[in-house]
């Protein structure tokens, strides 16, 4: 069985005096890819920060690889986990090399060499390669569109060679076609090098797509949790969310994929439901 690499445990934490997250209790195993979601202000960003040991929970823990999160030095634990969010590339003036490069800083001494006769610029040569980063590799990342930045900040934790990475809606602000892209080069590298991957998504869709377990998150609890058909329903997504989807199976994958409906034909469905019952 693998290992786990994520353990929360009762975990809870407030923002004075208010809960923020409470009673989260959850395991990620070796080379999983879990989601979370919900909806807005559920607590799914703050749990990553607790994860990444950026946050100390109020009461619980959370543990990455039995030892709390929080207590890991920074720089021991950027050896081996990554975190990607929106937008987190440095300020501008640095090339898109300059940039994938950066993800070596865990591994470099104050002067920036790294131990050893490790070849940085080989593993950054792959990965332009990888990500079609050819022909930007020497442009200012302020010459970019919000799609090759987020490629960029892709590269940048790949050079990083985490064993853990963790998403914070990285795809929000991307089109169709680059969120797609996006969870496709993550899933590959995942496939390729045992990658573990925890991700906040903002796209139920994609969710469902891309991830092996879900949990989801509303007001602070966790209110579902389980493979994507245990979670993306109908009737818990219409508690969650107060909206009344529509859900089918992918028709290649076979896994639950969201149709929206209006308010109004959400009602047409309801009075169809209830003549259904009545029939019955």
């Amino acid at each position: 069985m693998p290992n786990e690499i994520i353990e929360a445990d009762d975990a809870g934490l407030a923002y004075n005096g208010q809960t923020v997250l409470k009673q989260i209790r959850f395991s990620v195993q070796q080379g999983e890819c879990f989601g979370i979601i919900g909806p807005n202000g559920s607590g799914k960003s703050t749990l990553l920060k607790l994860i990444a040991g950026i946050e100390k929970p109020a009461s619980g823990q959370v543990l990455l690889e039995g030892k709390q999160a929080h207590l890991y030095p920074r720089k021991q634990l950027a050896q081996w986990a990554a975190v990607l969010q929106q937008d987190a590339l440095p300020p501008l003036g640095f090339t898109v090399r300059e940039i994938i490069g950066m993800g070596r800083y865990p591994f470099q001494n104050w002067l920036g060499d790294e131990k050893g006769a490790y070849d940085a610029e080989q593993l950054i040569d792959g990965i332009v390669e990888r990500l079609q980063l050819q022909e930007l590799q020497h442009r200012s990342i302020d010459r970019l569109s919000g799609g090759e930045r987020q490629r960029v900040a892709l590269g940048k934790v790949m050079a990083q060679q985490p064993r853990l990475l963790l998403l914070d809606e990285p795809t929000t602000y991307l089109d169709i076609g680059y969120q797609v892209q996006m969870m496709e080069w993550i899933r590959s590298w995942q496939q390729e090098s045992g990658l573990t991957v925890v991700a906040v998504l903002h796209e139920l869709n994609l969710a469902s797509q891309y991830c092996d377990r879900l949990m989801m998150l509303q007001e602070g609890l966790i209110v579902g949790i389980g493979r994507p058909e245990e979670v993306i329903r109908s009737e818990l997504l219409e508690q969650v969310y107060r909206t009344q989807p529509i859900v089918l199976k992918h028709p290649v994958s076979g896994v639950p994929q969201i149709l929206l409906q209006s308010a109004a034909e959400g009602a047409v469905s309801n009075k169809a439901r209830e003549r259904s019952h009545t029939d019955v």
